[in-house]
């Protein structure tokens, strides 16, 4: 066996290759997570809504998506759903960057399902007694929810949403089967050019580490300045 030779990766370029990985991981993340959130709290607010047929499509999108891998969604919008787009729309696609387009709906639609359910918890920890009050001033539901409900849930439920987070970049990884040229998929291209899997992969293993523990910290972070008081 050869000895680890890290100056491969600090040269040239392969950690050109392994650091535009890592940076277009870190975007995959960011994008993902700025359409998740808004999308989980639309859907556990139509879980917890008195218009049943709106409850009844939460919960449906909900089981639909946290019951299949997220393998199978990536595979599905990359290879499935443009199939079903007219060929005008589907000509628009596929003159972009499909691969990272389809892999960004399916972290997306994925995380928020697991989101959703977080928040959902939050709102119903939330006393039943503040949303009364709030409809006895003259709010309707959704200014009850906007103004009362969500701003005390959402502190509630940062700790488990950062956990979520720190899945949704970890999953990012699995957009190296559509062709996704993150992290993972820049390690496999070094590995297959220069045969020396201990360094590429290495420095695969280390970034996930790296932004996985700042995460960590932010959320320990958090819980310690923010502590969760019991009422």
């Amino acid at each position: 066996m050869n000895a680890f030779n890290l100056p491969l990766l600090l040269s040239g370029q392969y950690q050109e290759w392994l650091l535009n990985g890592l940076l277009l991981s870190i975007q995959l993340a960011l994008v993902a997570l700025a359409f998740a959130l808004p999308l989980a709290m639309l859907i556990a607010v139509l879980r917890i809504s008195p218009v049943a047929p709106l409850r009844g499509a939460a919960v449906a999108y909900v089981e639909a998506v946290r019951n299949v891998p997220l393998l199978a969604h990536m595979l599905f919008w990359y290879f499935g759903a443009p199939e079903l787009l007219p060929e005008s729309a589907k000509a628009w696609l596929y003159e972009g960057n499909v691969e990272a387009t389809s892999a960004v709906i399916a972290l997306v639609l994925y995380t928020a399902a697991y989101m959703s359910e977080d928040l959902r918890s939050g709102l119903r920890s939330i006393p039943k007694e503040q949303m009364e009050a709030s409809r006895a001033l003259g709010f309707g539901f959704l200014a009850s929810m906007r103004l009362v409900i969500l701003p005390q849930s959402l502190r509630i439920t940062v700790p488990p949403l950062i956990g979520q987070t720190l899945n949704l970049w970890k999953n990012t990884s699995i957009a190296m089967v559509i062709g996704v040229g993150e992290l993972m998929y820049q390690a496999q291209q070094v590995e297959s050019a220069t045969f020396r899997w201990h360094e590429a992969f290495t420095f695969a293993t280390a970034g996930y580490l790296g932004i996985s523990l700042l995460i960590t910290l932010l959320s320990s972070w958090y819980q310690h300045a923010y502590p969760v008081r019991s009422t």
